[in-house]
C-alpha cells in the first residue's frame, strides 16, 4: 500500500532494534576508518611530510604563531571518537526489549540514531575537504627515505653477504657493531647517518662494495605496494561507480 518493495517478515508494532545496531554499527567502523586515516594524517604532519589545506588568514596556534596544526583532522579524530562509542546506545536499546518491546527506546533512539548520522556527515565532509587540498611534500619524504634506509638494508646486505660466502652470524655481529655506532653518531651527536661510509671502509664488507648503491635502491624495499594499490584502486572504482555524479562536488568548510 505504501509502495515498500521490501518488508520485514517478523515484527510488531516496531520493526527490531537489531536493525538500528546494524545501521550505527556500519557508521561506528566508518568512524573507527576514518579515525585511523586522519591519526596517520596528523602523525606524518608532525614529521612535515604532509600537510592539509591552510587557509591564506588560518591561524594554526593561538599560543604559537609559526605552528599549522592539523586542526582539521583533529576535529575529524575527535567526532570519529563520539561516533564509535554511538553503537553501544543501540546495542542497549536492542538487548532489553523484554519479551517484545519497551517503552524506554524512543528518547534514547531521538538521540543516537541523528547523532550517528550528522557526525558521520560531518566527518566524511571534513574529510573531503581535507583530501582534496591535503599538500605532500616529496623531498622531505625524500630525506627520511636517506636517513633510514641504510638500517632497513641492513637483512638486505647481510643475505648479499651470504651469497658472497660469508657466515650469516658473523656477519649479523659485524652489521650490528655498524649500526649502533651509525645509531649513536646520530642521536648522540646529530650527525648525519653514516652508515653506508661505514659499510664502505670496512674490510669485511669489501666483497658487497661495488653493490652498495644497487642494493640500497629504495624501489627493492616496496614489495607488491604498488601492484597493491592499483588492484585496490580497481575494486574501489567498482564500488563507487554509481556515485560519480556526486565527485564533481567540493567539500566547503566554516573554520
Amino acid at each position: 500500500m505504501a509502495g515498500f518493495t521490501h518488508s520485514y517478515i517478523v515484527t510488531g508494532q516496531t520493526y527490531s532494534r537489531k536493525v538500528d545496531l546494524d545501521v550505527v554499527g556500519a557508521l561506528s567502523g566508518l568512524g573507527a576508518s576514518t579515525h585511523k586515516i586522519f591519526t596517520d594524517i596528523r602523525l606524518l604532519a608532525n614529521q612535515k611530510e604532509i600537510e592539509e589545506p591552510f587557509e591564506k588568514d588560518q591561524i594554526g596556534s593561538s599560543a604559537m604563531p609559526y605552528k599549522r596544526n592539523p586542526m582539521r583532522s583533529e576535529r575529524c579524530c575527535s567526532l570519529a571518537r563520539h561516533l564509535m562509542v554511538l553503537i553501544g546506545d543501540t546495542q542497549h536499546t536492542a538487548a532489553v526489549q523484554w519479551l517484545e518491546r519497551t517503552l524506554d527506546d524512543s528518547a534514547n533512539r531521538r538521540i543516537s540514531l541523528a547523532e550517528a548520522f550528522l557526525t558521520a556527515d560531518a566527518i566524511l565532509n571534513t574529510m573531503q575537504n581535507v583530501l582534496e587540498g591535503l599538500v605532500v611534500y616529496p623531498k622531505v619524504i625524500e630525506k627520511h627515505i636517506k636517513d633510514e634506509l641504510p638500517f632497513m638494508a641492513t637483512e638486505t646486505i647481510i643475505v648479499e653477504m651470504v651469497k658472497h660466502g660469508a657466515n650469516r652470524q658473523e656477519c649479523h655481529e659485524q652489521m650490528r657493531v655498524i649500526s649502533q655506532q651509525a645509531g649513536d653518531h646520530v642521536k648522540l651527536h646529530g650527525k648525519e647517518n653514516d652508515f653506508l661510509e661505514r659499510v664502505a671502509s670496512s674490510t669485511y664488507f669489501a666483497p658487497i662494495h661495488g653493490k652498495l648503491e644497487q642494493l640500497l635502491n629504495p624501489a627493492g624495499f616496496v614489495g607488491r605496494a604498488p601492484q597493491q594499490v592499483d588492484e585496490f584502486l580497481i575494486e574501489v572504482n567498482e564500488a563507487i561507480g554509481s556515485y560519480s555524479a556526486h565527485f564533481k562536488k567540493t567539500a566547503h568548510l566554516e573554520l
